[in-house]
């Protein structure tokens, strides 16, 4: 009997193995990792359905990832943080109307999905250096991120932020490298508002805008290494790396 015993107590967990896996496995596939990607002209230019949602979805699963994607040309942050102010104690009267959009078209993606991770990934400031704004930029990030987090309710958003390429330290007539510290001080504003949280990075393109160190980047090959550089940041977010 005692090897009957032994071979019934092996097979016991076997069984509940069996029968309870599929289910524990089905209630974490149920759940979806959402990807915001936003900003200005760099974004606008980005192609996800080429250069971003593949990968995701080879490394966490097609049915697991959902992408929402709204970038505008030549807009400031102002466009997305509802808060803003300028130095000078400015407003703007369209605060936060491409932010609406964004979250909009975002609510519509996940609406009936269980949301596992949030990573919000920004490229954007050009509109700022130029228009001195650098000083209340840090600010403006900041404004953001509780924005996000208290609209989709929760504080443990993972953000990539594409900094700003070295093109602003740049002329454009003859390409003679200059002094710029509007462009600078965003560039540190994004690296600061990175380095001041965990679940935060900042990805360097100064590589990927060409010999002459253009605004835009290079087409194709300096938006599919961006891409490349978005996927494995948000990644290690996502896994918590």
């Amino acid at each position: 009997m005692k090897p009957l015993f032994r071979i019934k107590n092996l097979f016991l967990p076997i069984f509940c193995a069996l029968i309870f896996c599929p289910y524990m496995h089905g209630e974490e596939t149920d759940e979806r990792h959402l990807f915001i990607l936003s900003g200005q002209s760099n974004m606008a230019r980005f192609k996800p359905s080429l250069w971003f949602t593949p990968a995701l979805s080879k490394a966490l699963g097609e049915d697991r990832v959902i992408v929402s994607f709204y970038a505008k040309g030549g807009q400031p942050i102002s466009k997305w943080y509802k808060g803003w102010k300028g130095s000078d104690g400015s407003t703007d009267p369209q605060a936060g109307v491409l932010y609406d959009t964004m979250m909009e078209q975002t609510r519509d993606k996940i609406r009936g999905s269980k949301i596992k991770t949030v990573t919000f990934i920004w490229m954007q400031g050009e509109r700022d250096a130029k228009a001195k704004n650098s000083e209340v930029y840090l600010n403006g990030l900041h404004g953001l991120r509780k924005q996000l987090e208290a609209d989709l309710v929760r504080e443990d958003i993972g953000f990539v932020i594409g900094r700003l390429s070295d093109s602003g330290f740049y002329r454009r007539r003859d390409k003679k490298r200059v002094e710029n510290s509007d462009w600078k001080g965003i560039r540190d504003a994004q690296e600061a508002f990175a380095n001041s949280m965990e679940r935060a990075v900042w990805i360097d393109t100064d590589d990927l805008n060409g010999e002459k160190n253009e605004l835009h980047l290079i087409k194709p090959g300096g938006y599919e290494t961006l891409g490349k550089r978005y996927v494995d940041a948000a990644l290690k977010l996502v896994n918590g790396k």
